[in-house]
Formats: C-alpha cells, structure tokens, sequence
C-alpha cells in the first residue's frame, strides 16, 4: 500500500524550496496522537503555483443597496 501512496509523487514548493508527498497515509490513531499532514506552512498568495483571480474592471462592481 506504501508504493501505491508513494506512485503520485511530490509536489514541489518553489517559494521554501521544498517537497511534499502528494499522498499521504494516516491512520486514525496517528491523526489522534497530532502527527498531521506534511504540507507548506507558507501564505498561498506568496506562491505561484496557485491562481490569482483577475481585478475586477469597469461598471458593474459597485454594490447595491437592499430594500428591506
């Protein structure tokens, strides 16, 4: 089962220079003693790898009042 868990991969964290497993196996006993999941601690808009939404343009992102 550890090859198979092993067969995706790693991802690549360009910004620490690091990687991680893209699959990780825990167990329930393991999530319960705090051994959790390896993973960038890092802020995702400090990496690249993640999509930026484009900046809204032109009429149409005022917002408007409810009537109530």
């Amino acid at each position: 089962m550890e090859a198979e868990a092993a067969s995706p991969g790693f991802y690549e964290h360009r910004p620490k220079k690091r990687s991680y497993p893209r699959l990780q196996l825990r167990t329930v006993k393991e999530l319960m003693e705090g051994k959790g999941i390896e993973r960038p601690l890092s802020i995702a808009a400090v990496d690249e790898n993640f999509k930026k939404t484009p900046k809204a343009r032109g009429k149409g992102h005022e917002q408007h009042q409810l009537h109530l």
